[in-house]
């Protein structure tokens, strides 16, 4: 009886295992790849397409600067503590209500609960998402987070 229970729960765990590795069928990102973008070129369809309207990247200049104050302010860019995947940033340019944070969701959505961010996909380019898309990625820079830990796992 007790190797019957273990082997139950072996091949649960390998079944769970199993799981974990699938691709995700058909709307699996597995195998998706851009050519690679110019961050000048995405920094210059950052402004056309009119972003600065909402969105600032954290130091950086744009101009022209909006002359109107906005009424979204989402700042872009800065030190984080996890990469910003290219594939995360792509995703959010184009299905912007994808992911929205919690804490953003009652200013930054429609009374659909969809992202009030239009949607570019009739109007931008490919190459301008490749482009803007590397342009956002490196304006992001991944810091280790200080928990105030000593090397011996003791508070300050």
């Amino acid at each position: 009886m007790k190797k019957q229970a273990i082997g139950v729960c072996l091949l649960c765990l390998a079944g769970l295992i199993a799981l974990t590795g699938c691709p995700g069928g058909k709307v699996s990102p597995r195998g998706f790849r851009l050519p690679e973008g110019s961050i000048w070129n995405g920094k210059t369809a950052f402004v056309d397409l009119g972003c600065i309207q909402c969105h600032s990247i954290e130091g950086e200049e744009l101009f022209p600067e909006t002359t109107e104050p906005r009424k979204i302010n989402i700042v872009l860019g800065g030190e984080i503590t996890r990469v910003k995947t290219y594939g995360q940033l792509v995703t959010s340019i184009i299905n912007p209500s994808h992911v929205i944070n919690p804490q953003y969701r009652d200013e930054f959505l429609d009374e659909e609960g969809n992202s009030k961010m239009p949607d570019f996909s009739k109007e931008m380019t490919v190459r301008q998402m490749i482009d803007l898309a590397e342009f956002l990625q490196a304006r992001y820079e991944v810091v280790i987070p200080n928990h105030g830990y000593s090397e011996f796992g003791h508070g300050p």
